[in-house]
């Protein structure tokens, strides 16, 4: 194993890092910014180091000084969890020929799924269903993209290439509308992401959003470790996950992902990683692949009983994965809530000091949280405050273990999404599985 490892986040997920490795023996060093001297995780690590002030462009995306950290403590790897510098290729590159082990796929490899028109080759070279679509980047012909939109079918949608999190996209539903919104979509994707690349796809009117989760290592070994549905979302943002998805039989789910760990074999995957899906009429197709730690990482932990934060540890020590594919099963049912500090109604983010905390308790429960009483929320960052897990031997099970353990869950002094995922695990739809992307924003509006 890696002796010492430099932990590039923050929050609940560089929590969970440091116990990793504490189990397993590695010692850490946390980085944090100005504003979060008083994180947990600073105050459990081996040794922590400032790396700036509390805008993130200035800490955590401040990749000199992460280097500089992991250099002066002499530590071996740096993990960079999820978000900030965990997707960056240029990052993942800067650590590795700095001389450090960088906890994730290699450079070149988050480059190749990073740009979504590669991917999607990718994928189509592996076998993996894809989305009717261009099948490469938009050109400036205006004759040849209304007969690309033709062929597809409308609605279509138009996508940045180096989009993610919902944004850079635009759902086109008529041929009068497509080229103003390819124009519109290449400035707004040149804005935000520096690259004014897009492409074209057929617009799913109604799927869920299902995403399988792989292991790789260095040894040629690639497997699975089943599905999570994501389909419970907000302005494409994941409020609630869970593991397995309803309604996906062994039959899809070994078909499934057995492609996506073949796809990992041939394109040289390390590390952990999800292949996302959009599912409808009993049909799976490709999107993207996050070449990193899900937060939602969990609900497949429950369900597996893999550590995945250890294995990526392994991994990245060079080590062979500790299962093969047939020591995968799936046991019961886990649901996944994403504890925000906002407005439940209005969404916005609500920073301040947390008066009164109290965690949920109870068989099958499980807070990744880094709060607690008198922390103060700061404004800088993802309004994200916790996780709360519940297990089940059936999903039945699970949510209404869910259902407890949200009504046990008190933090005060912030507004909290507490009420929404309260409303939400009550709801027939979410309870029947009988859900669909668009779900919650219709339930939301009514």
């Amino acid at each position: 194993m890696l002796n010492k490892i430099v932990i590039a986040n923050r929050g609940e997920i560089a929590l969970r890092i440091l116990r990793a490795c504490r189990e397993v023996g590695i010692k850490t060093v946390a980085v944090h910014s100005s504003a979060d001297r008083d994180l947990k995780h600073v105050r459990f690590a081996d040794e922590s180091v400032c790396i700036g002030a509390p805008p993130s462009s200035e800490s955590y995306l401040n990749v000199p000084a992460i280097i500089s950290a992991a250099e002066i403590t002499d530590a071996v790897g740096i993990h960079p969890g999820y978000g900030f510098l965990s997707e960056n290729a240029d990052f993942a590159e800067r650590v590795e020929s700095s001389g450090f082990v960088f906890i994730g796929p290699k450079p070149e490899t988050i480059r190749l799924m990073g740009d979504k028109v590669s991917a999607i080759k990718a994928m189509k070279e592996s076998g993996v269903p894809c989305v009717p679509g261009s099948g490469g980047p938009l050109g400036d012909d205006a004759d040849e993209n209304m007969r690309i939109a033709r062929d597809i079918g409308y609605p279509i949608i138009i996508k940045a290439a180096a989009g993610g999190g919902g944004r850079g996209m635009r759902v086109v539903r008529s041929e009068a509308a497509l080229l103003n919104a390819i124009s519109l979509t290449k400035s707004e994707a040149q804005a935000a992401f520096g690259s004014d690349i897009v492409y074209m796809e057929k617009f799913l009117e109604n799927p869920r959003h299902i995403e399988f989760q792989i292991l790789a290592d260095t040894h040629g070994n690639a497997i699975h470790l089943g599905e999570r549905d994501c389909s419970m979302q907000r302005r494409h943002q994941k409020v609630i996950e869970e593991a397995p998805a309803p309604g996906i039989t062994d039959e899809m789910r070994s078909r499934m992902g057995e492609r996506c760990a073949e796809a990992c074999r041939t394109i040289g995957y390390r590390g952990a990683g999800t292949f996302e899906f959009l599912y409808e009429n009993g049909e799976f197709y490709f999107i993207e692949m996050n070449t990193r730690l899900q937060v939602e990482h969990p609900v497949t932990e429950m369900v597996t009983g893999v550590d995945l934060v250890i294995e990526q540890l392994r991994v990245a020590a060079g080590e062979p994965l500790s299962f093969k594919q047939e020591d995968i099963k799936l046991s019961g049912h886990s649901v996944e809530c994403r504890i925000n500090a906002e407005d439940a109604k209005t969404f916005m983010p609500s920073p301040g000091k947390i008066t009164h905390f109290h965690p949920p308790g109870g068989p099958g429960i499980r807070l990744e949280s880094h709060i607690y009483n008198g922390y103060v929320v700061p404004p800088y960052y993802d309004s994200m405050i916790g996780k709360l897990i519940a297990y089940g031997n059936t999903r039945e099970s699970a949510i209404a273990r869910m259902r407890t353990a949200l009504s046990e869950l008190v933090v005060d002094g912030i507004n909290t999404n507490i009420g929404l995922h309260e409303d939400i695990v009550r709801d027939a739809g979410f309870i029947t599985g009988e859900t669909n992307i668009h779900y919650l924003e219709k339930k939301l509006e009514s």
